[in-house]
């Protein structure tokens, strides 16, 4: 293997780590998408690694652990100068059953100790680098699960506190708390709600944004077919923007967005990801997109977005073929769209 290369990097708001300007996202290696290989997942993380990717993003739900114990896996078989740059991104809070479901979400501040001991040793280290609950508690006031955070942080296990999908009023309490690095929320063409309140907020506060879905669970990738089947357990079977009339709707957006990637020359995934790129440095804040591969050949593509130069009319251009809003379908069912504390 190659020895590690650098990526340009970027701070997660005022207090958070400094990350490769993209991250990794794991989930789909264990999770929600049907099968996948664990070698291929294996040697996706240690490419990702290779080429300078420094964040790795993962839940302990995923896979109720599988994800953690792969993450384990790849690094301690990765080479040292690799596993030392590499920074862990943890959503804890998810109820699981075992045939799968989701039951609800978990913030006291015991089980907030409980699931960090877990991951801790799960993924083999002393330390966790950012630690976010997955969705917010409506029975727990945030304030007490960021400060059982900020205790573990100052306890020397865990680096730095994380939020996700959490709306404008409920990061400022937080940050009234304790400092937050990063808010990790869905952020793509096809997903602008933060633009309004939450972003400006985020930017008020100094609060960085790890942005997830930034191809939309792959339906703004260029790779979906209107007529794909779905493998059972796949989370998109279940997702509105999937469903009849809202999947063809949506992929006509995704044909404007494919005829200015070729104009580029460039595909339609990587002019999607540059998309987000660009909104950071355009906008004055730090916006680090999350991307989902789970092979070598989808995490190159992925990465050949950070050679794509979008000027102003070339963001103009990709706007105006998928407007804010145009997306048919809400982003997940409703049943999962009651716990965004975004959405409210």
């Amino acid at each position: 293997m190659t020895s590690t290369r650098t990526l340009p990097t970027r701070t997660l708001g005022t207090t958070g780590p400094q990350v490769s300007v993209v991250g990794l996202g794991c989930m789909g290696m264990s999770a929600l998408y049907g099968e996948s290989d664990r070698t291929e997942s294996i040697a996706t993380i240690h490419a990702a690694l290779d080429a300078g990717v420094t964040l790795l993003d993962t839940g302990d739900f995923y896979g109720m652990g599988h994800n953690e114990l792969l993450i384990n896996e790849a690094l301690r078989t990765a080479p040292a100068a690799a596993r030392a740059k590499a920074l862990t991104s943890v959503k804890f809070g998810a109820l699981r059953t075992v045939e799968g479901g989701f039951t609800g979400y978990d913030g006291r501040p015991a089980a907030v100790k409980n699931f960090a001991a877990y991951s801790l040793q799960r993924l083999g280290t002393d330390h966790i680098d950012t630690y976010r609950i997955a969705r917010v508690d409506p029975d727990v006031p945030i304030e007490e699960t960021v400060g059982a955070i900020a205790e573990l942080v100052e306890a020397g296990h865990v680096r730095h506190i994380g939020l996700s999908e959490v709306g404008a009023d409920t990061l400022r309490r937080a940050a009234a708390v304790a400092p937050i690095a990063d808010l990790q929320i869905e952020y793509s063409l096809i997903s602008r709600g933060i633009e309004e309140k939450i972003l400006p907020t985020a930017r008020e506060l100094g609060i960085g944004i790890t942005a997830y879905g930034v191809l939309s669970r792959g339906l703004i990738s260029g790779h979906f077919t209107r007529d794909r089947e779905l493998a059972p357990g796949d989370f998109r079977g279940m997702s509105p923007r999937f469903q009849g009339d809202n999947l063809h709707r949506n992929l006509d957006l995704v044909d404007r967005l494919r005829a200015l990637a070729e104009a580029k020359g460039v595909t339609v995934a990587q002019t999607a990801i540059a998309w987000v790129l660009a909104q950071g440095p355009r906008h004055g804040a730090d916006i680090v997109p999350l991307i989902g591969a789970r092979r070598r050949d989808r995490l190159s593509e992925a990465l050949g977005a950070l050679d794509v130069t979008l000027d102003a009319a070339d963001l103009a251009a990709i706007e105006a073929a998928v407007p804010v809003g145009a997306a048919a379908g809400e982003r997940y069912p409703q049943a999962q769209m009651a716990h965004l504390d975004s959405e409210h």
